[in-house]
């Protein structure tokens, strides 16, 4: 199925895309839940369908995934409040290596995933800025009619009508983002966003940065 102009007018955070690629709308969780479960840190690191977007040293001790939707608000709340200390602390100083991935809970969602990857082929740290804006200008375009400032806002990242319109087109990369949020939720039973992989151990929702630490100081101990 491809996305198109038309379908983004019409509709946005609906179920449409989700259920043409399988996507379930599971909720997002506000509070930080014990450690569930571990999982395979071999099969959870091993190459997926599309390349990784990292930050951080790839000999840190520990590491850090997460995966998350464009359009959860718990997300933007991670990323704005605990994201950036969780970077100074950890990631700046070679303890944490962060790695995030696309969970798109909608249709909305899988478009702005869309825009962040074509924005990250020239240069792999646009992923990561785009992101971090499209988190913190969250409720500005994901309302009734998004397309309007989910251009505007690609635009200031260097996007023009014509490559924002063939971005959103890309089935090759949609089917990319849809393989990994597949990925994630039969492999690694990924059931909400934002949840996180630490060191293997999955802990979900929106994680204060000492609820991060309680998780990540253990580990650097050994």
């Amino acid at each position: 199925m491809r996305l198109t102009r038309r379908e983004f007018c019409q509709s946005t955070a609906t179920v449409a895309l989700a259920t043409a690629l399988g996507l379930a709308t599971v909720p997002a969780f506000t509070d930080a839940a014990l450690a569930q479960a571990k999982v395979s840190e071999a099969e959870l690191m091993a190459p997926g369908p599309l390349p990784e977007m990292v930050m951080g040293d790839a000999k840190a001790p520990v590491t850090v995934i997460e995966y998350a939707s464009m359009t959860c608000s718990h997300c933007a709340t991670f990323t704005e409040k605990t994201f950036p200390e969780l970077k100074k602390r950890y990631i700046d100083t070679g303890k944490v290596r962060f790695i995030f991935r696309e969970f798109p809970l909608d249709q909305l969602a899988a478009a702005a995933f869309m825009l962040a990857r074509c924005s990250a082929e020239t240069d792999p740290a646009k992923y990561f800025t785009l992101v971090d804006t499209l988190f913190k200008q969250q409720r500005v375009w994901a309302v009734e009619k998004p397309l309007p400032p989910l251009l505007a806002l690609a635009k200031q990242a260097g996007f023009t009508q014509a490559t924002f319109d063939a971005c959103l087109q890309n089935q090759k990369l949609l089917d990319g983002i849809e393989a990994v949020r597949n990925r994630g939720a039969e492999k690694f039973k990924v059931q909400s966003t934002p949840s996180f992989f630490i060191n293997g151990t999955l802990v979900t929702g929106a994680l204060s940065i000492d609820e991060m630490a309680k998780q990540i100081d253990p580990l650097l101990k050994g």
